[in-house]
């Protein structure tokens, strides 16, 4: 073995495909989990026959030539282009925030310059005093009327916690757009993989000097792949959370947590979209998918059942899954001295969304990983 990858997401698997195409090196990837591709995977639910994204929708868009290009070596994609609703009391808005939105929540016909004028007059409120907490933040972006109506219960939901104590930071800007566009991003190319996120892990390391080995703890010092075993001995790309790497010795690093509860219904199309957000706060979850949308070149002329997954938010806590980090000042300073822990590490990466602590989409997962590969591992 001359690479030890721990973890199966994309910057793991991107890196251990270079490794191994570009170095000829033999490489292990360890994933605690039973199947690879960390949060992204997929697998196709025996029941109705539609693939489901188990943790959650995972949508694939990038600007990026290079990661384009590398991408489309594994799958192809299909021509979804993402839209997103949300729920509130009962009615259905579009998102992000746009003229349609305004115009509907308002009940009125303003042009693009007139519902400009409109939102930044209510956002005025703060009256040039610099906002001290989220609350204040989206007021100022956006005025109080939009804030309430689609940030406020669903940044509760999301974060467990009143807006007007959580960090301004967590809400830098707020799109807004003055045309009836609802497409949610806007970058470049954006599809969902023609065969499933699945088939295309399966691909990316269907290489001779990769090997994969599930339901391995890199922590748990009884089999031969473990830290105590290999760091030192061998070259190590870490993907797992950076606190849990040194066990905890800055202290632990706050996550938000997300738990699914996943149904069969009994109609051909519950909701007529693949994601709907619920705005308001006495709504438990904060969103809906339902998976079909995803993939509207598969045909389900006649289904009578559909697969829906309710999501909820909250703090990780103890062995709780961590999915977005929560950044607050003092889990910086905490990662502050983290890095300097990382820097004593001999022929050791850390990346991917948990060594690196930082929300990536997967574009920008693929991207890290092709950089550092170019800068650290292949001078290994």
């Amino acid at each position: 073995m001359d690479l030890l990858v721990v973890g199966s997401g994309f910057f793991g698997l991107t890196i251990a495909r270079q490794a191994a195409e570009e170095r000829g090196m033999n490489v292990t990837v360890i994933e605690r989990r039973s199947h690879i591709g960390g949060n992204a995977w997929s697998s196709v639910d025996e029941e109705t026959g539609i693939e489901v994204h188990r943790y959650g929708t995972h949508l694939f868009h990038t600007s990026n030539e290079r990661v384009w290009e590398y991408v489309n070596r594994f799958t192809s994609f299909n021509s979804y282009q993402h839209r997103v609703y949300a729920n509130r009391h009962g009615e259905i808005y579009p998102l992000p925030i746009n003229l349609g939105t305004i115009n509907q929540f308002f009940r009125s016909a303003l042009g693009p310059d007139a519902a400009r004028a409109l939102v930044e007059e209510q956002a005025q409120e703060l009256g040039g005093r610099i906002p001290e907490n989220l609350e204040e933040k989206a007021i100022s972006l956006i005025g109080r009327p939009l804030y309430e109506a689609f940030i406020k219960g669903y940044t509760a939901k999301q974060w467990q916690t009143d807006p007007t104590v959580l960090d301004p930071s967590i809400i830098s800007r707020l799109p807004v757009r003055f045309t009836y566009d609802n497409r949610y991003f806007r970058d470049t190319y954006e599809g969902l993989p023609l065969d499933g996120y699945g088939a295309w892990f399966e691909r990316l390391v269907d290489h001779p000097r990769i090997t994969i080995a599930t339901d391995i703890d890199f922590f748990d010092a009884d089999h031969p792949l473990s830290k105590s075993h290999t760091v030192g001995s061998v070259p190590v790309v870490y993907t797992g959370p950076v606190d849990r790497y040194f066990d905890y010795a800055q202290g632990h690093l706050s996550w938000r947590t997300l738990d699914f509860e996943t149904t069969v219904e009994q109609t051909g199309d519950y909701q007529g979209c693949s994601v709907m957000n619920y705005s308001d706060q006495s709504v438990p979850y904060t969103r809906i998918h339902e998976f079909q949308h995803l993939h509207p070149e598969r045909s389900r002329t006649g289904a009578t059942n559909t697969v829906i997954m309710k999501e909820f938010s909250r703090f990780a806590e103890g062995e709780d899954e961590p999915y977005y980090p929560v950044n607050s000042p003092s889990d910086r300073d905490m990662l502050v001295r983290y890095r300097e822990l990382i820097d004593g590490e001999d022929r050791v990466l850390f990346g991917g969304r948990l060594g690196s602590y930082q929300y990536l989409d997967m574009h920008m997962a693929i991207a890290s990983a092709l950089t550092r590969f170019d800068e650290v591992v292949s001078t290994w």
